[in-house]
């Protein structure tokens, strides 16, 4: 939970507000914040422990050993991991392939043994070559994620993408994995995405239909603006 644009600091406080008026609504999930890159995050999430909120409070974190130790400290049982999977992500990071595998599976197994339920976020996955984002899923899978996400990072996807991207991720993932899709509204297509990305649900399984949606309230982006509905989830 936070704002997503230069000058704009959500307190603690305010958070926790936010947080109640999510709760009121009957917001089942919260990504309440990224508490290894952020104290204000991390005292935004033990203020919403304290108080009880119904929904569930997910963490935000990188493929990183701290970032899982940092959930673990907090005792969140739920949490977003991430990690760069394009070829000009890859670069930029000076990470090979072979050290972001491993870095996937050395964290989702660690928030598994500490009992956290993980959804796997592929970093540009839209722009990721498609049988390497094959395995990055299925290795973040076999380590222990219960959900993944696709991911349009730079709103890159045009509508017929994002639905033949979403349908391919559910045929790897399996009827009983929820998949989400993440989209950002840089070149207006954000909508119409996600709305592509519901059509790309596996056909003809009885077993997915939508669960819940992620959403951003009162978006506010680095970018433009990303989407309100920004995340829908199948399962």
């Amino acid at each position: 939970m936070g704002s997503r644009r230069f000058g704009v600091v959500l307190s603690p406080q305010q958070k926790l507000e936010i947080a109640h008026k999510l709760d009121e609504l009957g917001v089942s999930r919260i990504e309440a914040g990224f508490p290894r890159v952020s104290a204000e995050d991390a005292e935004a999430i033990q203020l919403m422990q304290k108080a009880g909120i119904k929904a569930e409070l997910w963490g935000f974190s990188r493929a990183v050993k701290a970032d899982v130790e940092e959930l673990v400290r907090l005792n969140l049982r739920y949490s977003v991991i991430e990690a760069p999977t394009s070829a000009i992500k890859l670069k930029a990071y000076g990470i090979s392939r072979e050290e972001v595998l491993r870095r996937i599976r050395d964290a989702v197994s660690a928030a598994r043994e500490a009992g956290i339920t993980v959804a796997f976020f592929a970093v540009d996955g839209t722009r990721t070559e498609l049988e390497f984002l094959k395995t990055v899923y299925l290795s973040a899978l076999d380590a222990g994620a219960k959900e993944l996400v696709v991911v349009d990072t730079i709103g890159a996807c045009g509508p017929e993408a994002a639905e033949y991207l979403t349908r391919q991720v559910c045929q790897w993932a399996g009827k009983d994995v929820p998949v989400h899709f993440h989209g950002h509204n840089d070149f207006g297509m954000a909508t119409a995405c996600a709305v592509a990305a519901v059509r790309g649900e596996q056909p003809g399984s009885k077993a997915r239909s939508t669960a819940w949606a992620n959403a951003q309230v009162m978006p506010i982006s680095p970018r433009l603006r990303s989407l309100c509905a920004a995340s829908t989830t199948y399962r």
